[in-house]
């Protein structure tokens, strides 16, 4: 791969990461090397057990948890967990999930001030980023801030152990998808590059694995690995297409957030390709163009591949063109309502793209 020195700006990365086996228990840890004295534990209702696991293990660190974190990061649910945070005289949080968790970590921490401790347990990879979306009234909207980047993010490979077959194949790709719109960016430099191919290059090898022999600890170790790299490499440079679709989607129709990235995925890369040679050198990792290579490995996965299968009619794809276009943001390719419109009916249906 070459990259261009010809000049750029790498603004240095800031927080501080724990990687490995068992780091949870770390968590007590981290807490007081950032001052905290009460860390309330957040997580969604489905991983309520974990979050009150993890507040026994802080013992007196521990304000308690709250557990009605919700996909698209709703901001009646933010209201509702900031009155929990109050009450509870909490100094920071500490998030436990995937990026609907982390996501109420980061609205509450950009609204207070306080530090927040990310543990990711999916590969969405929301949490090395200073990016936050927020529903209300059926839009999601994005926004940029240092203070919605964590402070610390811990990796647990042995929380990733269980990840059921389909999140695992979905927020991989998710993952993907940021290394993907990291290459294009137009404020991309060397390092984040070196990252999302690094990490594309770890899924590449350690996916394939994970259907035959989920509890595997190196493939696991390995995905996890390539989710950092890409949550790292968005986390420094614009969003682009891709990341306007997912978002526009999601919030609109509120479609599975890591589900709507994984189909969409090939065909905003295939998109994109048309415009940029950044994208070769998924070539050779993939073994394809780089659209008709996401979707090739995708099925090979077993994930699924058309927007059909997650209840949208092809009505809606004309609501989410409309709704794509109506701000500007950067990409490689220019477009128009109905390239994004032709965009989205390949997706719906499924289809292999050509580049």
């Amino acid at each position: 791969m070459t990259l261009s020195t010809d000049g750029f700006i790498f603004p240095g990365i800031s927080t501080r990461v724990v990687f490995g086996s068992g780091t949870i228990a770390r968590t007590s840890e981290e807490v007081e090397r950032l001052g905290g004295s009460q860390a309330l534990v957040l997580s969604t209702q489905n991983q309520a057990d974990e979050a009150r696991a993890l507040a026994d293990q802080l013992g007196a660190l521990s304000a308690g948890t709250f557990s009605e974190a919700a996909m698209h990061t709703p901001v009646e649910v933010t209201e509702r967990a900031l009155d929990a945070f109050r009450q509870s005289k909490a100094d920071c949080v500490v998030s436990i999930g995937g990026g609907s968790t982390i996501g109420l970590g980061k609205a509450i921490a950009t609204r207070t001030g306080v530090d927040h401790i990310a543990i990711p347990t999916t590969y969405a990879g929301s949490e090395m980023t200073d990016i936050l979306g927020e529903t209300e009234n059926g839009r999601k909207t994005t926004r940029r801030d240092a203070s919605i980047r964590p402070e610390t993010v811990i990796y647990d490979v042995d929380l990733t152990l269980t990840l059921p077959a389909d999140m695992t194949v979905t927020s991989a790709l998710n993952a993907i998808a940021h290394g993907v719109e990291a290459l294009y960016a137009p404020d991309a430099n060397p390092v984040t590059s070196m990252m999302a191919v690094e990490a594309m290059r770890a899924f590449k090898a350690g996916l394939p694995v994970l259907r035959d022999a989920p509890r595997d600890p190196d493939a696991r170790s390995l995905v996890l690995y390539g989710a950092w790299l890409c949550s790292t490499a968005l986390g420094y440079v614009a969003m682009s297409l891709h990341h306007k679709l997912a978002h526009t989607i999601g919030g609109s129709f509120n479609t599975p957030h890591a589900e709507t990235h994984a189909i969409l995925l090939p065909h905003t890369a295939s998109f994109n390709a048309a415009a940029t040679d950044a994208l070769t050198p998924m070539e050779e990792i993939f073994g394809a163009t780089p659209g008709a290579g996401l979707w090739d490995f995708a099925k090979a996965q077993g994930a699924p591949l058309g927007l059909a299968d997650l209840c949208l009619s092809e009505a809606d794809l004309d609501t989410a063109a409309e709704i794509a276009v109506q701000n500007s943001y950067a990409n490689p390719r220019p477009f128009t309502q109905d390239d994004i419109r032709a965009l989205l009916q390949a997706a719906w249906e499924g289809r292999r793209p050509e580049h």
